[in-house]
């Protein structure tokens, strides 16, 4: 089931029928977190992802996507606002929005990676990891190169 939420003009919402792949692609490709991915992997990402799409009208102008069992684990991943929205405080109203999600509460763990918006996650609870030592990574940096 589809969830909205409405602000001024401004919309976000779960309806993965309304998300516009052409602009989730084009901003991801260009990021720094996942320059290059193909547009067929961004796809089966967002397919097996709770999506969040931030809309002014028609046009979206935000996302995020969260990988979860809806049970015990969520990992936030492909946050952002197009730059010409940014300063609007979209990015924390759509924080706030995935964070109350109603099919998001009572997780044991959230996990994200972030270069530089600690800030931003901070405000919703986010910390740095307190054992690292647990955790373990299989990272592959250049995937999207070798295709």
């Amino acid at each position: 089931m589809a969830h909205e939420w409405r602000r001024e003009t401004f919309t976000i919402t779960t309806d993965p029928a309304r998300l516009d792949v052409g602009v989730i692609h084009g901003f991801l490709t260009g990021s720094y977190w996942a320059a290059g991915i193909p547009r067929a992997t961004m796809q089966r990402a967002v397919e097996g992802s709770l999506n969040f799409g931030v809309f002014e009208g028609d046009a979206q102008v935000g996302y995020a996507r969260v990988v979860t069992d809806r049970a015990t684990f969520a990992y936030l991943a492909d946050v952002f606002v197009i730059e010409r929205f940014r300063g609007r405080g979209l990015g924390a109203w759509l924080m706030e929005v995935i964070t109350s999600h109603p099919e998001l509460q009572g997780l044991r763990r959230w996990v994200l990676a972030t270069r530089d918006a600690h800030r931003l996650y901070a405000r919703f609870g986010f910390k740095p990891l307190a054992a690292p030592e647990r955790l373990m990574e299989r990272h592959d940096p250049d995937v999207y190169r070798r295709g």
